[in-house]
């Protein structure tokens, strides 16, 4: 197990996606590069990916070509590539749960049934490794919480609106910031950061 960390963006490839709910965890690895100077690129079959160092640390950030129902695949795929254990990943990802804007910082935990984060467990074969949830919100999903299931995914395939994106591109700073501490000072500190809500 080497010393490098695995920052890992749930989405789905594709320029139709870019601006779309369930692509949020792009945009924080999109930002990561950003703030770090450098750009992603295909490295292996399975993943947009780059090697640099963040908060002192050395981290690869990625972005599967996967889809979001397999992104467990370049997962695996990445942390075998670069011997790396679950423990050193940290997701990125839309929450329906969490309303639009919140951040929420876990250690572990289940998949609540998101796909990609069902895909990443069955794969992975554990749930012990980080994740950041990134509220995208139910409120203008019709039927809210008893919305069918194509309408969950309709609505997180569709883009943010012109209002929302205000909103959305505070949430990816916060994020990343979030990132770096937790690389920084570890998850209680990134944790007691993050997880309330803003200001």
């Amino acid at each position: 197990m080497t010393n490098v960390y695995l920052l890992f963006g749930l989405g789905n490839p594709g320029m139709e996606y870019v601006f779309t709910r369930h692509n949020i965890g792009f945009r924080v690895i999109d930002e990561l590069a950003r703030r770090c100077g450098v750009k992603l690129r295909q490295t292996m079959r399975e993943a947009l990916s780059v090697q640099t160092s963040l908060a002192g640390q050395k981290v690869v950030l990625a972005c599967p070509l996967t889809y979001m129902n397999r992104s467990g695949v370049a997962a695996k795929v990445l942390l075998r590539h670069y011997s790396l254990d679950a423990a050193q990943l940290l997701i990125f990802y839309d929450d329906l749960d969490l309303p639009l804007g919140r951040l929420r910082l876990r250690p572990a935990g289940g998949s609540g049934g998101h796909r990609g984060m069902q895909s990443l467990i069955g794969l992975l074969a554990t749930q012990n490794f980080p994740r950041l949830r990134l509220g995208v919100g139910r409120e203008k999903l019709a039927g809210g919480d008893l919305a069918g299931e194509k309408a969950v995914a309709d609505y997180l395939l569709a883009p943010f609106s012109a209002a929302e994106e205000e909103i959305v591109h505070d949430a990816v700073s916060r994020a990343a910031a979030a990132a770096e501490l937790y690389l920084r000072e570890g998850m209680e500190a990134a944790m007691n950061r993050c997880n309330p809500a803003p200001d």
